[in-house]
């Protein structure tokens, strides 16, 4: 999938609506000022939140009955949120812009559709300290309309929301299961097909992705399951792979093996170059080797290009003088020209010098003249004046 090859993922979804029945009582609305945060309650983890009509409410029975019951008395937008645990690792989620470093987030105005305004480095902007490690809390955030979601978004704790002057309530006292089991719900109900990166199914599987709770583990071997639609199956392989650590590691490798689509393991094998675990790079290299689609083979191949090293460069050139489909083999030698230079160059000279297959030579030629590296000019000047 083009939109997914740099770090970046096409996810498209359903609109899905909630109906409810039971409704909160007692918790007149707050009106804050424009230009300040909204006051933390204390105890409870809150965001930075600015330019909102805050309301603080406590869930009353399990999340999805409280849930149901705001939306029922729903007409204009509005924006529920909650915090959960998320995840351990080095990472912002910036207004659903996934990114795997962490660097700060800026402001996300909620009501724009990339609403990222300015970001801050691990030095905190305002306190001039540095942040030894990645955000700890997860916001979950909700915009509903008519008594229906339109839109599920998520926001590590160190963003600032800008929710445009529109009602905000942060609900306290979430268990992270329950959160996990009504995103699921949206994610089950979502097609996947044709909406968009910002739908309703997206924004509830990211969300399930980042949370630290072992159910979203559960959550996602559900999602992978063969019976499951195939773009699910797709996107669900992406967060595996950079965010669920070993336990997507070791779903990955499942569906590496078993997934009866070839185009769902092609993105397995992305999946697996983003993953952190020492373990996703053999099994890269075991696709490359030997899964029975040609397609597969050169996605792997083009994806460990990306990881370089020796293990890589090993199951690369192998692929050049073993594989017995030709296409497969040029995908190998274009993999080569996206290995370092001191590591890729050397090598596309090798092939283009000894290999058997002319078309694997001429294709070694081609990417060694888009280099623009003066080994390979030596080279030509060789070939040309013999």
């Amino acid at each position: 999938m083009a939109t997914m090859q740099r770090f970046s993922i096409g996810l498209s979804v359903l609109g899905v609506a909630l109906v409810f029945a039971g409704a909160m009582r007692g918790h007149p609305r707050a009106a804050t000022s424009e230009a300040s945060p909204a006051p933390a309650q204390v105890g409870v983890e809150t965001p930075q939140v600015v330019n909102a009509k805050i309301e603080m409410r406590a869930v009353n029975g399990s999340l999805a009955d409280t849930f149901r019951g705001i939306a029922a008395q729903v007409d204009k937008p509005e924006w529920i949120a909650y915090s959960v645990a998320e995840i351990a690792g080095d990472r912002t989620a910036c207004c659903g812009n996934f990114n795997d470093s962490y660097g700060g987030c800026g402001t996300c105005r909620l009501e724009k559709e990339n609403g990222v305004t300015g970001t801050t480095s691990q030095k905190d902007a305002t306190s001039g300290t540095v942040q030894l490690e990645g955000s700890r809390q997860l916001v979950v955030l909700f915009r509903l309309e008519a008594k229906q979601v339109m839109r599920i978004r998520e926001a590590s704790e160190n963003c600032t929301l800008d929710a445009g002057g529109l009602p905000f309530i942060w609900l306290t006292g979430v268990r992270p299961a329950e959160s996990v089991a009504m995103l699921s719900d949206f994610v089950n109900r979502a097609t996947f097909e044709g909406h968009g990166e910002h739908g309703i199914g997206q924004g509830a599987l990211s969300a399930i992705a980042l949370h630290a709770d072992p159910s979203a583990d559960r959550a996602f071997e559900s999602f992978v399951a063969a019976d499951q639609p195939e773009q699910l199956r797709k996107h669900a392989s992406f967060w595996l792979g950079a965010a669920r650590g070993k336990a997507g590691e070791l779903l990955l490798q499942k569906m590496a093996k078993s997934d009866p689509s070839p185009q769902v393991r092609s993105q397995v094998a992305f999946a697996l170059s983003v993953s952190h675990e020492p373990e996703a790079l053999n099994e890269m290299i075991h696709m490359a080797k030997e899964d029975e689609s040609s397609h597969v083979r050169g996605q792997a191949l083009f994806w460990l290009a990306q990881k370089a090293g020796q293990k890589a460069m090993g199951a690369i050139t192998g692929a050049i003088e073993n594989d017995p489909d030709t296409d497969v083999k040029k995908k190998a030698v274009f993999a080569l020209s996206q290995m370092p230079k001191d590591e890729g160059v050397p090598k596309l000279i090798e092939v283009a010098k000894t290999n058997r297959n002319r078309e694997v030579r001429k294709q070694a030629m081609f990417w060694l003249g888009q280099s623009n590296d003066p080994r390979a000019l030596d080279f030509f000047e060789q070939v040309l004046t013999r």
